[in-house]
This record gives C-alpha cells, structure tokens and sequence, in this order.
C-alpha cells in the first residue's frame, strides 16, 4: 500500500508538469495512474484491519498518518492534477505561444477560470496536509515532509498562474495596444531597484505581439532638462531628501526599492520628455538576459560582434567601460545595439518557448524582473507577485538591505554582500535584534588605473577616498514599529538618516569600501514580537549574497 501511496504522489506531479510543458498525452497517462494508485491506497487504508490498527494507543499513528497521506493525494489528483491537466491545452507553452513569438491571448483568457478554480480547490487540501501529525516512523514521515511540500508548492504556483491569466492578456494589448517603459539596469552602479538605468526602450503590447518602438539611453531623459517632480507623499519626500532630484532626474529615479515609486517617476519623466504616456514600466538588468541568452543562443550585432550567456554580464557591466573611455556616447550605443538584438530575439520565433520561460523565471526568482502597471486593478495582482517589487506592507520580521551607489562610479561590479538577520525569542512583546552587513570590494589591483567615471569618485563634496572604493549609501528597510538602539560602522558609532517605506523605518547610513577591505554595519534594534516568518528580500546587484537569519517565529 505504502509503494502505491508513492506512485500515486509522483504520478500526480508529473501530470502536472507534463500538461503545463505542453506533453497532454503523457499528463492524461500520469492522472490515470495517479486516480488508480490513489484510490487503491485510500481503499487500503479504510480497510477493517487498518482502521483496527489506526485505532491503536501510539503504534496506530504511523497507520493514521499513512490513512490521511492517502487522501491528500486522492484530493490532490482529483482536484488538482485533472484540472490542471484540462487547461494545459489552453495554458501550455507550445500551444501559447504561435509562430513568430506571438502570445495567444485569446486562449491564455480562457484558462483564467479553470486555473483559478483549481487553485481554489487546492489550498484546502493544502492546509489539510499541513495539518497531517507525525507518525515517529522515518519512511512515513519524509512522506507526510514531501506531501505537505508538494501540495504547498502547487498551492503556490496555481494562485501565480491564475494571476497571471487574469492580467497578463489586457498587459498584452488584448483590449487595445499597450505601452511600457522599459529599463535596462547597470548593476554596476548600484540603485535601489538593481542598477542605475543605462538604457531604456518603450514596448508595444498589441494582441500578443510585443515589440520595442523606441531604443535609448538615459542621455534621452536629460538630466538637466528641468522636469517637474512626481508626488509620491510625505514619507517618501522625507525618507529620500538626502537627494533633491530623485524624482526628477533618470539617473537617481529608483532609490528606493520598492517598484511602483519608481514606475510612476519612469512614466512620469517620459511623458514630460515625449508626450507619451505609458501604461506601465519593466526594469531587467543583463544578468537576467544572460539566463535569456542561454535560452534562446547568441545575438549577433551591427558590427559583427558574437554577444552570448557567457559574455554580456561582463561587456555590459565591466570591459566596455574600459573599451569607450573616451567615447561615453559610444558605449551607450553599443548597450542600446546589445537591448536591441536580444529582445528582437526574444520576441520573435522562439524554438523552445519552454526553455525561455524558464530562464525569464529565474531572473523573476532573483528579482531581476520587475513590472509595474498604472491600471489599478492590474497592480493590485503585480503587487503582491514576484515580479511586484513591492516593499511588503506587513507586521511580520522584516529587514531588507539596500545598497545605493554615492560614488557616481561602477564599483559595485566588485561589491560583495553578507547579510545577517538575528532576534531574540518572542518572550514579551519587543526583542532584541540585529542586522549586520558586511560590505567587500573585490576590485583587482589594476582597477586604481582605471578611468575616473569607473573607479574614481564623481562626488565633489565627499571626502577623499582612494580610487577603486566603493561608496555605498547602506540603508535597512526594518520591520514595522522597530526602534532603532544603535549602528555601528566598524565598531565605531554612527548617526544615521532616518526615513519610512511603506509603514516600516528606514535608516541610511554612508560609508566607504577601499579596495580589497570588509566594511561592517551593525544595526541593534528593538522591534515588535510580531508573528510571521521573517522576510529578507533581496537586492538584484552582481553578486548573490550570503543571507543568514536567525530570527524566531513568534505566535499571534
């Protein structure tokens, strides 16, 4: 019973996975099987002698558990799997996306309801896995583990794909064309968002077809045009008044982390630029257009040079600086000639829609993807997705680390992050806790030779610090109703900025990383016991930082 049990768990997730990979006849042989080792364990488990020994004092908790793994699975075959399997014609890759890269959008609408009634049906079963007790016997209880997980994730991801179903035709021009601004970020200038925008191009969605109708650089929103400012409210007016043009100025318009300012400002000095208002903003960076590259194979550009996976991070992000440095407006071109042949590739025919889906999904898992719509109703559902960016409006622990480039140079190529996240257990209604970050340079010795603009310091009031350092503003995005008791840099006591996002405080602080030298900034606070697991979302820049939380998880 127990193997059937198994078989039908596994046949049960490869329906699903086939039907959304597009291969129907192998989804519908995975339900059958899933349907017929369901029910056989389930009839098993509701035997005379098993309910005898589930009745049991303690040996009958490994037959109990056995019993309800049985009919999670039941439930998950039945009310996941099959209707996920009937919309995978509807909602599978191949049969989505039609020759020349076009998206039906037709048929994406119309798998809306039957995926959101799966997912509906699904959290149920969910939660009642979840609540599946132990059994104290090793092979029951991975089972229970891997059961609990597997209708969780699929929880998870059928909530996603009906969002996305419900949105993502009228973003693509179903009801009429759709434009959107779209950022490519340079890392290696580190913003709140991932990078400062290097180049950027407007997007045309009609009925599935998307395309870019305009290519540039930021040189093309002046940033000495003087444009008016965008009203985003007091608490963000106070928290980013250490810059008069945040909201002014290209170069200095995502700061903050959280998405939808940053949208706002985008379309904002776009309008103000070209007369063209734009129904939302895109932001990417070229680590994620490597993974896109590596779906899809190299691009070739005007000029013969062969851009692929293994090299666009590095031309993008560090040997072009040093191949223009006297030609800026060159290099501008040549990112902008880079953007352009990708995304021709991207959205024209595509050989494994597939395998590009997949690379856009990791970069979303990285943050490297973030979307922003001005139709309210459409950023309700962004907002609270991976792709929202969005700084979490929740009671919950919570410490994002943002790092802000004040050097005006492309150092952060080299910067290397340790985050750490620790609290005190939740034994009265505040705790003690601490974020510490550890800030790298990784610079070779050669980059003190480098041009001015890439390693030197373009900040004529700062203090003099040696060419190849970083100069990051360090800012905690910290749980809501924390204090803060104290920061250090080094040991040495600091005074930092003071602001708030989104309900929670915000403390900034500056310092400086020489190159091959560790910086250390130490927040001590004193925030609420708050129920939830802890959140610390992550900054897209060039590195993947090593994130270590310790925080409790305190009751309601």
């Amino acid at each position: 019973m127990y193997d059937g049990l198994q078989d039908a768990k596994a046949s049960a997730e490869s329906a699903v996975d086939a039907a959304l990979g597009g291969d129907m006849s192998a989804a519908g042989d995975s339900v059958a099987a899933a349907e017929s080792s369901a029910a056989s364990a389930v009839d098993s488990s509701e035997s005379v002698p098993w309910r005898v020994l589930r009745l049991l004092p303690r040996v009958g908790a490994p037959f109990e558990t056995v019993h309800q793994i049985a009919k999670v699975t039941q439930g998950l075959t039945a009310n996941v799997a099959k209707p996920t399997v009937e919309a995978g014609s509807a909602f599978s890759l191949d049969t989505l996306v039609a020759p020349g890269g076009r998206i039906d959008v037709a048929l994406l609408r119309d798998a809306e309801p039957i995926l959101a009634d799966a997912a509906i049906a699904t959290r149920p079963i969910a939660e009642q896995a979840a609540r599946i007790p132990e059994a104290g016997l090793s092979p029951v209880d991975n089972a229970r583990v891997q059961v609990r997980d597997l209708t969780a994730r699929l929880a998870d991801a059928l909530d996603e794909g009906a969002d996305v179903a419900q949105v993502l035709p009228a973003m693509l021009g179903a009801d009429g064309p759709r434009n959107y601004f779209m950022a490519f970020q340079t890392p290696a200038e580190a913003r709140g968002t991932g990078g400062l925008v290097g180049g950027f191009g407007v997007v045309k969605a009609e009925n599935g077809v998307v395309g870019i109708d305009t290519l540039a650089s930021n040189n093309d929103v002046p940033y000495w045009e003087r444009f008016e400012p965008v009203d985003l409210g007091p608490d963000f007016a106070a928290t980013y008044a250490f810059s008069d043009s945040v909201t002014t100025d290209i170069r200095n318009s995502n700061f903050s982390s959280h998405f939808p300012y940053t949208g706002r400002i985008w379309q904002s000095l776009w309008e103000q630029q070209s007369g063209q208002r734009v129904d939302g903003a895109i932001a990417t960076d070229p680590i994620a257009l490597s993974y896109v590259l590596e779906a899809i194979g190299p691009v070739t550009l005007p000029n013969g040079d062969v851009i692929d996976a293994g090299n666009i991070v590095d031309v993008t992000l560090s040997s072009n600086y040093l191949r223009f440095a006297d030609d800026n407006n060159g290099r501008k071109q040549y990112l902008q000639d880079i953007a352009a042949a990708v995304v021709a590739k991207m959205t024209g025919s595509i050989e494994s829609p597939k395998a590009l889906m997949d690379a856009l999904s990791r970069a979303v898992s990285e943050n490297r993807i973030a979307v922003w719509s001005d139709r309210p109703e459409e950023q309700e559902v962004l907002a609270d997705s991976a792709i929202g960016h969005t700084v979490a409006d929740t009671p919950a622990p919570y410490a994002e680390v943002v790092i802000n480039n004040h050097a005006g140079n492309k150092m952060d190529y080299y910067l290397r992050r340790e985050i750490e996240y620790r609290a005190e257990t939740c034994t009265g209604d505040t705790r003690k806790s601490t974020v510490t970050v550890r800030l790298h340079n990784d610079a070779p010795e050669e980059v003190v030779g480098y041009p001015r603009y890439v390693a030197g310091i373009m900040e004529t009031r700062t203090e003099k610090v040696p060419m190849g350092s970083n100069l990051p503003m360090v800012s905690l995005v910290a749980t809501q109703g924390a204090r803060l008791d104290k920061v250090t840099v080094d040991g040495n006591s600091a005074f930092p900025l003071r602001g708030t996002e989104v309900g929670h405080p915000v403390f900034h602080i500056r310092t400086a990383v020489p190159r091959g030298e560790t910086v250390e900034v130490v927040f001590e606070m004193t925030e609420p016991s708050a129920p939830g697991v802890a959140q610390t979302p992550i900054q897209p820049l060039v590195d993947t930082p090593t994130v270590t939380v310790d925080v409790p998880v305190c009751n309601a």
